[in-house]
């Protein structure tokens, strides 16, 4: 399954893809944000069941932001989980 987010406008991406198979998570990628960053959290979250990510993203702030692309990711991968 192929999942396509918009981010919140509270952090600086704009966009996250992502690829589910059978609930391990592939192929992330981060439109806009911090490059370095991002791509290290896609590369640290690829081969990980989708609950394990959320499990470790879910409610991870940015600066004084309640939220972060980190968690927009993990807010991502439960919608993707909850339309199965």
């Amino acid at each position: 399954m192929h999942v396509r987010y918009e981010m919140s406008p509270m952090v600086c991406s704009t966009e996250v893809q992502a690829d589910l198979e059978d609930g391990i998570v592939r192929n992330v990628r981060f439109t806009g944000g911090c490059p370095g960053n991002l791509l290290a959290i896609s590369k640290l979250v690829e081969g990980m069941k989708a609950e394990d990510v959320i499990r470790l993203l879910d409610g991870n702030p940015c600066g004084g932001k309640e939220t972060s692309c980190a968690d927009q990711l993990a807010k991502a991968l439960k919608q993707a989980l909850a339309r199965k």
